[in-house]
């Protein structure tokens, strides 16, 4: 999801020299296979947007996957910059970085001021390792490594796998299989009432552009839209944007994860960059898609 929107980001600024892999053709676990394509490829710039991703429940499941894979996968890719003489290279995180009962709304100096959530602890603990190698690789060798934190995502190329998506993908299946199955209720995880901020993958992929061209700086910058809303809100947004008439059931037996998670966005503002894409308008548009590859599937 986010490499595609970074790919239609440069493309539409007119860029053509890309160097685009699958994940089949390079495994950035690999070490040695990472070693061989920096050295023969020679990048300029890095987006290292490459991560094992999921929500609450592939989170806690694949806890050993979710640090191995993105350790591998980071260490690697930043290494090898180094090596290869990297013009700049901007590591993308995650929110769940920040402790989990951090104050609202997450400043960027509340990183490791105390305990993270348990459920994604893992992934986190690993970003945070992201973070901390661009800042070492700047201090040592004066490599020009910035780190972005984005806050949740969506948009399109959005993985609705039910047992790994986040949850915006995961309720925008559910409500539209329901109400094409004529089912009279969707059932949610958790109680509702943790809040959560989106951001469309278009608006990150701007920021980054952005970034890539005005930030030079160690340490993180957040990436997100500066609003949140509830889980129960986002439900019912989602149900009424579908077309779902039947009811909402939140199962309160399911973890809720981390309370809230909101973005303090003013360091990315005062850079000049904001999110334009609401989030009505960006479920408006992701709905219609998918509805339409769901049609065709």
């Amino acid at each position: 999801m986010v490499g595609s929107a970074l790919l239609r980001r440069l493309q539409k600024e007119g860029y053509k020299n890309f160097i685009l892999s699958t994940s089949a053709e390079l495994d950035l676990r690999d070490q040695g296979a990472v070693r061989s394509f920096f050295k023969k490829e020679k990048p300029d710039y890095v987006f290292l947007a490459a991560a094992r991703v999921g929500g609450i429940n592939a989170n806690n499941t694949y806890r050993a996957e979710f640090i191995y894979d993105n350790l591998m996968i980071e260490s690697n890719i930043i290494h090898y910059s180094f090596e290869n003489s990297v013009k700049k290279l901007l590591f993308l995180g995650s929110s769940c970085i920040y402790p989990k009962l951090a104050p609202q709304p997450l400043k960027e100096e509340y990183l490791l001021t105390g305990p993270l959530e348990y459920t994604n602890e893992p992934y986190a603990i690993a970003k945070i390792t992201g973070i901390k190698l661009c800042d070492a690789y700047r201090s040592q060798y004066g490599c020009n490594f910035i780190s972005a934190m984005p806050t949740n995502l969506y948009g399109p190329n959005d993985n609705y796998d039910l047992n790994k998506s986040h949850v915006l993908p995961a309720l925008l299946r559910k409500f539209h299989e329901a109400k094409q199955n004529g089912e009279k209720q969707v059932t949610v995880w958790g109680s509702g009432t943790p809040h959560r901020e989106f951001l469309h993958v278009d608006d990150l992929a701007d920021a980054c552009y952005f970034l890539m061209q005005h930030y030079n700086e160690g340490g993180l910058v957040n990436i997100g839209i500066g609003q949140d809303v509830s889980i129960k809100a986002l439900a019912e947004t989602i149900q009424r944007i579908v077309g779902f008439k039947g009811d909402i059931v939140f199962d309160t037996s399911k973890p809720d994860g981390t309370p809230r998670k909101l973005m303090d966005v003013s360091k990315l503002n005062s850079l000049g960059w904001k999110a334009t894409i609401t989030l009505e308008e960006g479920l408006e548009k992701v709905y219609e898609d998918y509805s339409m590859t769901a049609s065709t599937a």
